[in-house]
């Protein structure tokens, strides 16, 4: 198969560069919102927490068009380096200064191209520039260098029409999900109201009255790689990232190392997370299941309720991360300009939270198990899909699709 590289069949644009204090967190007029590496999702762009800067910094070469590839560029996380999102629907906006956008030009068509960042080769290559003396970033020339398999023009749109076929079967699934969240969000409202505002008059206590224990977790030096079935490791922060435990999000401990079994990651615990960016930190986790031998990590707390206390744990669990509680808490979090928000235990046992009847938590526990029933047969389909779409991938990109 012809192979071509990136500069050849492609534009690479710088992203914007501009000062904090030229930023507005809310839209203003003579103002375009702004892309970070932060808003480059694994599925496509992320259009909230966006900045806004003046249409002056911005040149016309600088704003999105349909199908330009964003690629962050620099990061202090090695784990957001490399990852790309391509603007299928368009963004009247720019792209600041750690992106790049990398425009298609006219001998290879945009979704093949797009489609060729989020395969297992591009990753490779980038894990590989990732482990040498440019951790934290990507060279113009990382880019333009890489080689991409280009078939005739023909055979690049019927590629693209089968994986964009493929991804769109996996969208329709993750939106399922996303709306199994919404029902749930909204039947808690509709149950026990406004958590902030108590709007149905709940008895009010103190987060500590609750609490037995908050467990500290352990972040040893653990091997790249994900721990083996039947050796230990210890959870990353991804595991409770998005308020649902993922226990993939993991790192094996090395033999040199004695587990900690007290820190042992359970069934029916709750994991907090107390440590991450202003709009990430706060995300609680319930484990419906997890393998043997995962350990918490240090950017994580368990919190132990009190035996024979009137709280049901996944009631607490959605109470927790209700959007407008959730915020509450995040205001909680101190640290030093430039560091990472941290909620330090003192601080989370001041939460003043909302006691409804224990039998009303119980019934919108059973109605939460139910929804998780549902979810994980979404989540085994998904998952199905997503082999699947790797599958096609592969072949489309080896030349045997």
């Amino acid at each position: 198969m012809k192979f071509a590289a990136v500069c050849d069949i492609s534009e690479q644009i710088r992203g914007v560069t501009y000062a904090k204090r030229d930023a507005s967190a809310a839209p203003k007029g003579g103002y375009s919102p702004m892309l970070r590496a932060n808003n480059i999702g694994e599925h496509g762009l992320l259009l909230e927490d966006l900045i806004y800067v003046p249409n002056s910094k911005i040149s016309l070469k600088q704003r999105i068009v349909p199908n330009d590839v964003v690629v962050a560029a620099s990061s202090g996380s090695i784990s957001v380096v490399g990852k790309t999102a391509q603007a299928r629907q368009g963004f009247d906006g720019g792209f600041g200064a750690f992106c790049k956008v990398l425009r298609p030009g006219p001998d290879v068509d945009p979704h093949y191209f797009g489609h060729y960042f989020k395969t297992a080769s591009y990753r490779h290559v980038v894990s590989q520039l990732a482990a040498g003396v440019n951790i934290n970033n990507l060279k113009k020339e990382h880019l333009d260098n890489l080689r991409i398999p280009l078939p005739p023009l023909a055979e690049q749109k019927r590629i693209a029409r089968i994986l964009d076929a493929a991804d769109a079967l996996r969208a329709k699934r993750r939106e399922a999900l996303a709306q199994l969240d919404t029902l749930l969000q909204s039947t808690f409202l509709d149950m026990f109201g406004d958590p902030v505002t108590n709007s149905m008059g709940w008895e009010v206590e103190g987060f500590d009255n609750w609490l037995e224990k908050i467990d500290s977790g352990w972040s040893p030096k653990c091997l790249n790689r994900k721990a083996h079935v039947g050796e230990w490791g210890v959870l990353k922060l991804g595991a409770v990232t998005w308020c649902e435990f993922d226990q993939s999000e993991q790192k094996a401990l090395p033999p040199s190392l004695a587990p900690r079994p007290s820190l042992e990651v359970a069934p029916g615990d709750l994991l907090f997370a107390r440590k991450n960016t202003h709009d990430l930190v706060a995300a609680v986790a319930y484990v419906h299941r997890v393998r043997p031998r995962l350990m918490l990590s240090d950017l994580i707390f368990r919190l132990r309720l009190k035996s024979g206390i009137e709280v049901k744990p996944v009631f607490l669990w959605h109470l927790l991360i209700q959007p407008k509680q959730r915020r509450a808490i995040q205001k909680l979090a101190g640290g030093s300009a430039g560091s990472m928000p941290n909620i330090s235990k003192a601080k989370l046992k001041t939460l003043k939270l909302i006691k409804p009847p224990v039998d009303l938590q119980q019934r919108f526990a059973a109605i939460a198990k139910a929804v998780e029933q549902q979810k994980t047969g979404q989540r085994a389909h998904l998952a199905e899909l997503d082999t699947l779409f790797a599958s096609l991938q592969s072949d489309a990109f080896r030349g045997d699709l």
